[in-house]
């Protein structure tokens, strides 16, 4: 139950590869190259849809609101160490949270179990894939940590797993640098959470949350921003450019079809847009007043926000994007 509360507010309070073998003529086969596409995708995947409650970057202690996605995998493959049983038995689970099928009982007894969510059973099976195939990121503590209590089956496999291959093209450092930004607002909003609790982690949100995006804006030398057509905070407003890609992505979301990054190229410059998309939790502070949003909630955000335009959302629906600009990579890096 803590984790299923904990959960939902984080995600309210959110605004919210290896080539393969060549052909004659020096192009990768189309197989393999559509596995590369989708192991990225499963990176991505696991970043966008599970770093907020299993981010490997959240302190052992005090932070955390779930184990790191690491821990999860070195679970797993204790008791299915083929391919396709550990991403059945993967996949089976976020189906249908329950204690009988979860491989990580203490974790449960720490954080309680995972609330249901509804994600595609398409992800889920790349995202699954993607961690049996490739090193996913640690906690410094984490290797320690599994050797003492479990020894080496998880870091000698006999068949090492796969190093994602670090990419500096434009598309990938967008990426990047949105996940990476998300990771440290999800990081901080969680510490807040757990330490002093929902009404100062509203606090927060109305406070830290540009401060911190400008310090991601520093690190990676760009312009960072989640910009919206319905804003909580005027200072999010998408302009005419940001508002056009809204409804772009929009219709795709609504039709269901596969969402790619819009990127064009522009005096040395890189602009970058991709969505940010509403599930059930959000709805409880972006839905509809009192049957989503509780009239304590909407109390709290109309205080802090007088001219909030971000209600009224159902689920799977595009809540706002990442606007981001930095230089253009140089060619051949």
């Amino acid at each position: 139950m803590r984790f299923f509360l904990i959960s939902i507010t984080v995600f309210l309070l959110m605004l919210s590869c290896k080539q393969g073998p060549k052909t004659s003529d020096g192009e990768v086969s189309e197989p393999m190259a559509q596995n590369a596409s989708k192991l990225e995708e499963g990176k991505v995947l696991m970043e966008n849809q599970c770093y907020l409650c299993h981010n490997p970057s959240a302190p052992q202690n005090g932070q955390r609101i779930g184990p790191p996605m690491v821990a999860i995998k070195a679970h797993y493959l204790e008791n299915y160490k083929e391919r396709e049983a550990f991403v059945n038995a993967i996949q089976a689970f976020v189906k249908s949270p329950s204690e009988d099928k979860t491989q990580m009982r203490g974790a449960v007894r720490r954080f309680g179990l995972m609330p249901a969510q509804q994600f595609p059973e398409d992800e889920v099976r790349k995202i699954a894939e993607y961690m049996f195939d490739y090193q996913i990121e640690e906690p410094e503590w984490f290797k320690s940590h599994w050797m003492d209590r479990k020894g080496d089956s998880l870091y000698n496999r006999g068949t090492k797993p796969k190093v994602a291959q670090v990419k500096t093209d434009a598309k990938e450092l967008g990426m990047h640098y949105a996940l990476e930004t998300k990771k440290v607002l999800g990081k901080n909003l969680m510490g807040t959470i757990q330490n002093e609790g929902v009404e100062a982690a509203l606090a927060f949100c109305n406070e830290k949350a540009y401060p911190l995006t400008d310090s991601m804006s520093n690190n990676f030398n760009a312009r960072i921003k989640r910009v919206s057509d319905k804003p909580r905070n005027p200072n999010n407003q998408a302009n005419p450019i940001e508002l056009a890609h809204i409804e772009t992505f929009k219709a795709q979301v609504s039709k269901g079809l596969s969402v790619e990054p819009i990127l064009r190229e522009e005096n040395g410059k890189v602009f970058f847009y991709y969505p940010i998309v509403t599930n059930t939790m959000c709805l409880n502070c972006h839905g509809t007043p009192e049957q989503q949003i509780t009239p304590k909630v909407y109390e709290s955000l109309s205080e802090l926000y007088p001219q909030d335009m971000a209600i009224g959302y159902g689920p799977d629906e595009v809540r706002g994007i990442w606007s981001i600009v930095f230089d253009a990579p140089k060619k051949g890096d």
